[in-house]
């Protein structure tokens, strides 16, 4: 099969990866609506300075090199975000379970990352409607209409 042993946990494994994939897009998702949709004035600006806090949060995560190799603030401040929660709970479900003694703790945290991304997914969908509701009532129709025009113009 073409993916035979890309899944050291079988079944469990999967789940895993299932399971904090949902809950990681649920814990990202409205935190990228709130700083994309509240900072920037509109699309075009997304490529250019709407990447670089979710850069920035990637490249201190530890999703492409260890975190252990930070500062330990740098460490600290990591493990506030869900990004690091998110690629921990990821790694747990690829990697074997050896491979869980190079991580801060030296164990998966499966249950810390449930936690930590239920929350953030919790405080999102607290969040994001009423910052949006007070973003949408600074603008006037006609602003919301030219917006959408501007936009409409730039994807084609």
């Amino acid at each position: 099969m073409i993916l035979d042993g890309v899944m050291p946990g079988g079944a469990a494994g999967w789940l895993t990866a299932v399971w904090v994939l949902l809950l990681g897009m649920a814990a990202t998702m409205p935190l990228g609506m709130v700083l994309l949709g509240a900072v920037l004035p509109n699309v075009q600006k997304l490529s250019s300075w709407g990447m670089l806090p979710a850069l920035l949060l990637t490249a201190i995560s530890g999703i492409f090199f260890p975190v252990q190799a930070l500062w330990g603030w740098v460490q600290a401040v990591a493990q506030v975000f869900p990004v690091y929660w998110l690629g921990l709970g990821m790694r747990s479900a690829f990697l074997p379970e050896a491979a869980a003694a190079v991580e801060l703790t030296g164990s998966w945290r499966t249950g810390h990352v449930a936690v930590v991304l239920t929350a953030w997914a919790v405080a999102g969908l607290l969040v994001t409607p009423v910052v949006l509701r007070r973003m949408a009532r600074r603008q006037s129709g006609s602003q919301v209409a030219a917006a959408r025009d501007t936009a409409g113009q730039w994807v084609r």
